[in-house]
């Protein structure tokens, strides 16, 4: 493969798919939006790129081949922490939800809208932008934390420690927890966390919020079936004790 000349000053998004003419449209909409594309077609070639580039977002198929793309999301965030937004077929509902579980951002249906699709992108892009400038905010000033109980986040660091212990979240995650932190007690809905989190409004599947809880609470609760940090409440949404 030959070595691609990035322009430093745009932000550069891989685009993993084996179908070559999704690519082309795909790099055709995101060049004329102003972004640096790479490209793989399949699995291994996915992870290479993505270590050796480090692409600030990842477009991500899930059917490919030598590695497909649940593994590749999974291989990825062991290394990387950026948005990684899976593509999906209508029918793959259940790989949707293991694409969130090994900790994708995000998934677009296909076939997709390239407008909503580059709606999503701006999103998550500016997210991380967004808490990256918040961190940058804080060095200057006094360390930036949230304390709920046992729960400590640093918001310098973007770390998360639970009773001392640090614990490691995606950035997805960290925002979540962050956001209903902020307010512990107060119950948020999906819908909001969805709009206030994910940056837009999602006309959707909201088990893209369940999934996202789940995963936090495998990692900071000691007993998943009964929670005491990060609480359901049925039928509404999820707060933080206030305890």
């Amino acid at each position: 493969m030959e070595e691609e000349i990035l322009d430093k000053d745009k932000k550069t998004i891989l685009i993993v798919d084996d179908e070559q003419h999704i690519v082309d449209i795909l790099v055709y909409n995101l060049e004329k939006e102003g972004y640096n594309t790479l490209q793989a077609n399949d699995g291994l070639t996915a992870v290479d790129v993505a270590l050796s580039q480090k692409p600030d977002l990842i477009l991500l198929d899930i059917m490919l081949p030598k590695m497909d793309g649940l593994a590749v999301c999974k291989k990825i965030r062991h290394t990387l922490n950026v948005p990684i937004l899976m593509l999906t077929a209508k029918d793959e509902e259940i790989d949707k939800i293991l694409g969130l579980e090994l900790g994708a951002d995000d998934y677009v249906t296909k076939p997709f809208s390239v407008r909503e699709l580059m709606a999503r992108i701006k999103a998550n892009l500016r997210k991380v932008e967004l808490s990256t400038n918040s961190a940058e905010t804080a060095k200057e000033g006094n360390t930036n934390k949230i304390i709920v109980g046992e729960l400590s986040l640093d918001l310098d660091k973007f770390e998360v420690k639970v009773s001392g212990e640090v614990v490691d979240l995606t950035l997805r995650e960290f925002e979540v927890l962050k956001y209903l932190a902020n307010q512990p007690g107060q119950v948020i809905t999906r819908e909001v966390l969805l709009e206030k989190v994910w940056g837009y409004e999602y006309y959707g599947d909201i088990r893209t919020v369940d999934v996202t809880v789940r995963r936090i609470r495998e990692k900071i609760e000691k007993d998943t079936s009964a929670p005491k940090i990060l609480i359901t409440k049925r039928g509404v949404g999820y707060y933080i004790a206030s305890k």
